[in-house]
């Protein structure tokens, strides 16, 4: 099941290479994953439909408990074999239907069906729900396309507000159910359901999750809003596999929680309810996938009711609708697809006569239209049948008239719309459309067959739909009248006429649905929607305006008093003794301390700005040497480095404001206020750092880091720490790192005047490369960059002299950190300085002469490196970032021994270093340009002046 995801991801990060190659090549690769993933499924069959299960666990974290949970049951083999089945199709169907950035729709498609094994395939709540907010990153990505229509974007945004909100809600719940049940694996759960009114409210909150994204009223306004995506991802999430998602949740907890109080009622209630009222909107719509989006909509509602009501006929019926459900509704919309792609509309008003342009997609349909509607022998008649039997004679339902009459008249709704969708598409004379039309290549319609013969071939076999369905409704009790058998023939029995009276209501439906009455309207929900989304913005933008009023000092202020006041008060009520610390362990603290007050108390009172980041240098130096006096050298290395580049960044930055902070006088009111708020902070941060020493009463952690110290091969604890035994923290570090990177360069450059791209040297990029074959006028790069006056050619031929002394010693750092101070940290910093001197002396193009890869590849390979470094024991059996210590013997260099961490400290140097360039491609402009007059006014420079470039 591992080997799966991971196939899944892996074919979707490798499709996208195959712009350059035949479309159709792409989606035959691309299938071929959802076909194995049927194959593999069809091969564990036998002993899952015995009742058995396979497991399959990868513990990431076992001391912390966190372990990615799979299981493969009845439940999920039925819905993997949807997923992939359908996938599978839909994917060889875009062969002829996707005429443009087919790699990128494919490999959207591909990972969303990956997100969709793991969640049918996930024993974990955190696991399914990881999967299930995956698989709405996939919508929103596949519905918007690539954002160049508002209606698509409009659409995408909704679709991902509303499923990612139920899911929000839902993760509360499934917390909420897995801190009652004192575990969060499902299978546990399933095992020992919890009781209490913790249960129920989760049992609220998780159902609010699964009808959010199962389209259920009143949710439902996003899946019409998303028939504007291309029609395979309609067929695909929007009617075979991501909608019921939710259905699948239900069906997985219902017998856990069908028993709670709030569970059966909420289920009957929407889901009876959007049963009716979205078949009756499918009958008044003219586009065809809308039709069928709110027929959809309706044949969720009948699935929720049926999986969620917590017996056995009722969960038998409702695995076989889900798989009568996938297969012609998957069907339907495809040949919509075809009538589109071919006719150039969908709306019934301009469709005539395509039944005799297209007569093998017109008897394809016709057949999965009648399978949706309940006619024999199809599959839809066998769910049929089998639901009309758990309201008639139902032990729960049973009595409940109204509740039969709800499902007679939602039956004979969809009846009627499948007659009209049947008729629309494909009925009357051929007019201009139908001419104009070309007749589909057999490609483009055996999707369209297999999937409309497979409810044909469920519904004759029905013994094997039984075996299937049977395996997951056994974990409900049978009924006091034995269990439920499917069969194509009961006899006549009062569900056959039932069942003849919605086909006989539902023809009469459609013949006279002119002359119907109009129900009361009711509310629109895309309107509701639109207003509550511009109420929310509106709000938004009120508290905006009284809040965010543009003052730095004020959001100090704020925020540091509410930290004051919030965990500052209860740590002076619950404090413990502080004990008697010692005011300094060397004398050199006190000379330290000094100095870093005295800097701290300056940069108050100066009024340039270039003074105050010197000053404020000097307080991050200080704290480096308190380090160093207290034994930590790698600390005072890392800290002085970073203080460092920080000043230099920082330097670049005030190169493009004014020289002096502003002249406006701050009245001494609010000085005092700053001032206390100041000085409280101080207070707390002293005093917790005092009480969180003294309050410890377990040994220090770090003891356990010495004494493991051998197992990593390292001398270096800090180091071990770092990229051994907190590497987790690492990974993720130096991920935000990098995203903070990529966010400072975009906000940077949102004015678009500038280059967008992050290259390095080379034609085109942001530091232009200097080549020494070609004639150039000055012998060193960069000389028009500023006046001559400004350069020093001795300066800047010592710099290439000590450029490559500067990265050795940042590689000396690297490979040593494992035994003395430094590390990839340390090391990636000396050497993001070593780019910055090479740019402050000689200018981009000196630079540019120097880095030949873009920016953004370093850092991201550096990230690619620590990841993959990390997840490469998995392929031997171990655990994640786990190391281990390898000892070679070549010849004449003698015994080498070193950590496979080294390799996890070469994706974080490479990262740091990456970063680096990334801040210089982003403040690091000509240094001839953007200079600022003392007033604030930008300068003209002489690029400009000429018209070139800025």
């Amino acid at each position: 099941m591992l080997f799966l995801l991971a196939a899944h991801a892996a074919v979707a990060v490798a499709v996208p290479w195959w712009r350059r190659s035949p479309g159709r090549a792409v989606w035959a690769v691309a299938a071929l994953v959802p076909l194995a993933t049927v194959v593999w499924a069809g091969t564990r069959a036998a002993r899952v439909l015995d009742g058995g299960e396979y497991r399959e666990t990868l513990s990431w974290a076992p001391s912390l408990g966190l372990t990615v949970g799979l299981r493969l049951d009845a439940l999920s083999l039925l819905m993997l074999w949807i997923v992939a089945g359908v996938g599978a199709l839909v994917l060889l169907y875009c062969r002829y239907y996707v005429e443009q950035d087919a790699a990128r729709q494919a490999a959207l498609l591909l990972a969303f069906a990956g997100a969709m094994t793991g969640l049918v395939l996930a024993d974990n709540v955190f696991v399914l729900y990881v999967f299930w907010e995956l698989t709405t990153i996939a919508s929103f990505l596949l519905i918007a396309g690539r954002g160049e229509e508002e209606e698509e974007r409009r659409a995408a945004r909704q679709a991902l507000l509303v499923t990612a909100a139920g899911g929000l809600v839902m993760l509360l719940g499934l917390v909420l159910l897995g801190q009652t049940a004192g575990t969060y694996r499902i299978s546990a759960i399933l095992a020992d359901p919890p009781r209490g009114g913790a249960v129920s409210a989760a049992v609220v909150l998780v159902l609010i999750g699964a009808f959010a994204k199962s389209a259920q009223m009143p949710l439902h306004g996003w899946l019409p809003a998303a028939m504007v995506a291309p029609t395979p991802v309609s067929a695909y999430l929007h009617a075979a596999a991501m909608v019921k998602a939710g259905v699948y949740l239900v069906a997985r907890l219902a017998p856990a929680l069908a028993e709670v109080a709030p569970w059966r009622p909420m289920v009957l209630t929407v889901g009876l309810t959007t049963m009716v009222l979205a078949a009756w909107r499918a009958l008044r719509a003219t586009d065809l996938k809308l039709l069928l989006a709110y027929g959809t909509i309706s044949e969720l509602g009948l699935l929720v009711t049926l999986l969620g009501a917590g017996m056995r006929t009722a969960a038998l019926a409702g695995a076989v609708m889900l798989l009568a459900h996938a297969s012609f509704k998957a069907a339907l919309f495809l040949s919509v697809g075809i009538l589109d792609h071919r006719a150039g509309t969908r709306d019934i008003r301009k469709l005539s006569g395509m039944g005799r342009r297209m007569p093998v997609l017109f008897a394809v349909t016709a057949l999965a239209a009648a399978s949706m509607a309940g006619i024999p022998p199809l599959v839809g008649y066998l769910g049929k049948e089998a639901y009309f039997e758990v309201f008639l004679h139902g032990t729960r339902l049973d009595g409940h008239g109204p509740l039969t009459v709800v499902v007679v008249t939602g039956s004979a709704l969809t009846v009627a719309y499948a007659a009209r969708f049947v008729q629309g598409a494909f009925g009357g004379r051929p007019g201009e459309v139908a001419h104009r039309a070309e007749r589909p290549k057999a490609g483009f319609v055996a999707p369209v067959a297999v999937l409309a013969g497979a409810g044909l071939v469920l519904g004759v076999g029905y013994a094997g739909t039984a075996a299937l369905a049977t395996a997951y409704a056994d974990v409900y009790p049978p009924g006091p009248d034995g269990p439920y058998k499917l069969s194509l023939w009961h006899g006549f029995t009062p569900v056959l006429g039932l069942s003849a009276l919605t086909l006989a209501l539902g023809g009469l439906v459609h013949l006279g649905r002119r002359s119907l009455p109009a129900l009361p309207r009711l509310p629109d929900v895309q309107r509701v929607f639109a207003r509550t989304a511009a109420a929310v913005g509106r709000l938004a933008l009120a508290v905006t305006r009284h809040t965010q009023v543009g003052s730095l000092p004020l959001y100090l202020a704020v925020l540091l008093t509410t930290v004051v006041a919030v965990p500052g008060a209860a740590l002076a009520a619950g404090a413990p003794p502080l004990g008697s610390p010692l005011p300094w362990w060397s004398p050199a603290e006190p000379f330290l301390a000094v100095v870093v007050l005295a800097a701290a108390a300056a940069v108050m009172g100066t009024r340039h700005r270039l003074t105050g980041i010197l000053l404020a240098g000097a307080v991050g130096y200080g704290v480096a040497g308190v380090f160093l006096v207290r034994g930590a050298p790698d600390l005072a290395l890392t800290q002085f480095l970073v203080e460092t580049m920080t000043l230099v960044v920082v330097v670049l930055v005030l190169r493009r404001m004014p020289p002096r902070f502003s002249s406006g006088r701050t009245r001494p009111r609010v000085r005092l206020v700053r001032a206390v708020a100041a000085g409280a902070i101080g207070v707390l941060v002293t005093g917790f750092a005092l009480v969180a020493s003294a309050a410890r009463t377990a040994p220090a952690v770090s003891s356990g880091y010495a004494d493991r110290m051998a197992e990593a091969g390292a001398d270096n604890i800090v180091n071990a720490i770092l990229v051994d035994f907190r590497a987790l923290d690492t990974l993720g570090e130096i991920s935000v790192l990098l995203v903070a990177a990529v966010g400072v360069v975009s906000l940077i450059r949102v004015d678009g005047r500038r280059r967008t791209s992050t290259s390095g040297g080379g034609p085109g990029g942001l530091f232009p490369t200097a080549h020494w074959d070609e004639p150039v006028r000055t012998w060193l790069p960069g000389a028009h960059e500023r006046p001559g006056g400004e350069r020093s050619v001795l300066l800047e031929v010592a710099t290439r002299l000590l450029f490559p002394s500067i990265l050795v010693f940042s590689l000396f750092l690297l490979f040593s950190g494992h035994y003395r101070p430094g590390g990839g940290f340390a090391g990636g910093l000396v050497a993001g300085q070593a780019f910055v001197l090479r740019y402050l002396v000689g200018g981009r193009a000196d630079l540019g002469a120097a880095v030949r890869l873009p920016a953004g590849a370093v850092a991201g390979s550096g990230l690619v490196l620590a990841a993959t470094v990390g997840l490469f024991p998995l392929l031997l059996g171990g655990t994640p970032l786990e190391s281990a210590v390898v000892t070679l013997h070549p010849p004449v260099v003698g015994t080498v021994k070193f950590a496979t961490s080294l390799f996890f400290d070469v994706g974080v140097y490479l990262l740091v270093v990456g970063v680096v360039l990334e801040l210089l491609s982003a403040v690091g402009v000509s240094l001839g340009q953007d200079t600022v007059a003392a007033d604030g006014v930008e300068a003209t420079t002489d690029d400009e002046k000429q018209g070139g470039p800025r």
